[in-house]
């Protein structure tokens, strides 16, 4: 029986980003949950909160960007396996290959025009058109944040699949949902 070696610095790294990222979407989440509940409280009790739907917003796009990347370390991302479980040997081993270059470019021009976006948004003083009046490059960041995180984990996939390393992981759930 043969043992997996011992993560290296960089591998450790890596997975504590991912995990990281997820966590910190963990948080918007709850954060989302305060949210709709000072909502639906302030229905109920007859006060308003203003901006409350706004920041509901803001959580919810953290929380979907943050976790992309430890989504897809998970498997748990959609994949087309209809088209790549025909495949075989080299054509397979390229259009896997293929896949995770497009993947990584759209990644990071994701991720660099996402933090484009949110500079811009900083420099110009660009405050949310609600009642808030949310300086925008706050809730932007982590759509920047989380388009980086997402390149950087297309990246390693590829460089894992280059070396020959990658495992491509499929989650249980979505074996069954072909």
């Amino acid at each position: 029986m043969t043992t997996a070696p011992a993560p290296t610095g960089v591998r450790r790294f890596l997975d504590t980003l991912y995990d990281s990222a997820a966590a910190l979407a963990a948080v918007f989440m709850v954060l989302l949950l305060v949210m709709v509940m000072l909502s639906i409280l302030g229905r109920q009790l007859h006060f308003n909160l203003p901006g409350v739907d706004a920041y509901a917003g803001y959580m919810m796009a953290a929380a979907g960007f943050l976790a992309m990347a430890h989504t897809l370390k998970k498997g748990e991302h959609i994949r087309v396996t209809l088209l790549i479980g025909s495949l075989k040997g080299a054509w397979k081993r390229g259009f896997e290959l293929w896949s995770l270059f497009a993947a990584s470019a759209l990644a990071a021009l994701s991720a660099v025009y996402s933090s484009k976006l949110a500079w811009q948004s900083y420099t110009f003083h660009d405050i949310s058109t609600s009642n808030d009046a949310t300086p925008l490059w706050l809730p932007q960041l982590s759509m920047a944040v989380g388009t980086l995180v997402l390149a950087i984990a297309f990246i390693d996939e590829l460089v894992l699949e280059l070396r020959g390393e990658r495992v491509v992981v499929m989650s249980e759930e979505a074996s069954h949902n072909e």
